[in-house]
């Protein structure tokens, strides 16, 4: 996503920020998930981030699902076309800690299953991986 032509604090006091927004918000999805403690848990993840534009991130030691999926309902003017029906998370939702003009909205982003794979063997250590073709020796464990 492009970042916004103007900044938060540069609008005028009679300027509604919804006029100038992308709605970033409205472009995806996140779902609260398990914190990942063992390498099936890693790989759980990894599966998730092979069904299409999935990304996983952290934020206050808390991981989500990020589908990104925008709603059907965004107009091309970047507004709701059911505002005033519009979902209770929707009308919930607060311009005050939006992503507006905010590029750095996590403490930990995964936009490949590679960097999940990555991440696992920095924490768990890394493990063997048997490349194609080849047979496991007898008596280990893949």
């Amino acid at each position: 996503m492009t970042a916004a032509l103007v900044r938060r604090e540069d609008l005028a006091s009679d300027e509604v920020l919804c006029d100038h927004c992308t709605a970033r918000c409205c472009r995806y999805f996140a779902l609260p998930i398990d914190t990942p403690v063992d390498r099936d848990d890693y790989e759980n993840i990894r599966w998730y981030m092979l069904h299409g534009d999935i990304s996983v991130f952290v934020d206050d030691d808390n991981w989500y699902l990020l589908v990104h999926n925008p709603c059907d309902q965004l107009d091309d003017a970047n507004r709701c076309s059911i505002y005033s029906s519009r979902p209770t998370i929707c009308r919930t939702y607060s311009t005050d800690h939006c992503e507006f003009d905010s590029d750095d909205c996590y403490d930990r982003l995964f936009e490949r299953p590679e960097q999940i794979d990555e991440y696992a063997d920095a924490l768990l250590g890394r493990r063997r991986r048997r490349g194609p073709g080849t047979l496991p020796i007898l008596g280990t464990v893949p």
